[in-house]
């Protein structure tokens, strides 16, 4: 920063936005509910077109975040969300152009303060993908904090060296510029959010890997896990033989008779 360029104030901070520092006691109204470690075990087994095509039979449709793409091919993460909103900037309500300084008064800085190990957060950036949502520094807080990736409805800045970081990052695009650089800004954290046409409420868990993301209501993890886990029995069983040149009809999806053929096969596997 220049000589004699003042940080610019943060003219209206958004609504619920406050510094707790680095600890944060259990009445913090913006701290998420996680589901027991025994039930995100389970589910991250469970693959996103698995999880996708489970919750359409459970009548939950979707659940795909439409947009992001993986920045980091062959990694898969299954997390806790956390969530970020962005929305349009407004000069009465954030000022301080060209000044990277004023994101640190944003939602941005606290959800990050948040994470905890094995957590992800999603962003809704409006499709938009001009604004850098995050860049590698912060990036490489979340993961110092144990924190599992990213999925963002928008972009990120610092492309190579984020991808470099030890975890999974999707993404619409990449840019040049910062969170609050052009025509958006953080506005707040915590809270319901539309991530690539999808509802992700803070607390549902993320399943994402080389296929995309898909959100897993909190309240069905584990009925989504017995499901999925069952249906990926079967795959197995139906992939073995259709490798060995099995009928098509018959083992994808499974018949009358090839489901007896699996159950039998259950039994001499377990």
């Amino acid at each position: 920063m220049g000589a004699g360029h003042k940080r610019a104030p943060l003219l209206n901070p958004p609504p619920q936005v406050q510094d707790h520092g680095e600890n944060h006691c259990m009445t913090d109204p913006k701290e998420i509910i996680r589901a027991a470690a025994e039930s995100i075990e389970r589910i991250s087994l469970v693959s996103s077109a698995t999880a996708s095509a489970t919750l359409t039979s459970m009548g939950v449709n979707n659940t795909f975040i439409d947009g992001p793409v993986t920045r980091t091919p062959g990694r898969s993460i299954t997390g806790p969300v956390l969530t970020l909103q962005f929305l349009p900037k407004r000069e009465d309500q954030i000022a301080g152009e060209g000044d990277e300084n004023v994101a640190k008064q944003t939602a941005l800085w606290q959800v990050l303060q948040r994470v905890q190990p094995g957590d992800v957060i999603a962003v809704d950036a409006r499709g938009q993908t001009k604004t850098g949502c995050f860049g590698e520094m912060l990036l490489t807080y979340l993961a110092a904090r144990g924190g599992l990736g990213i999925v963002v409805d928008g972009s990120i800045r610092d492309s190579a060296e984020a991808t470099a970081l030890d975890i999974g990052i999707w993404t619409r695009g990449v840019t040049p510029n910062y969170a609050t650089q052009t025509t958006l800004s953080p506005w707040d954290f915590n809270v319901p959010i539309s991530c690539g046409e999808a509802l992700v409420i803070p607390g549902d868990v993320v399943i994402a890997d080389d296929d995309g993301a898909v959100v897993v209501p909190a309240a069905l993890i584990d009925k989504v896990a017995d499901k999925a886990l069952e249906h990926e029995d079967w795959e197995r069983f139906s992939r073995i033989k259709l490798t060995e040149g099995g009928d098509l009809m018959k083992y994808y999806p499974l018949d009358e008779e090839a489901q007896a053929e699996f159950q039998q096969w259950k039994l001499s596997n377990n």
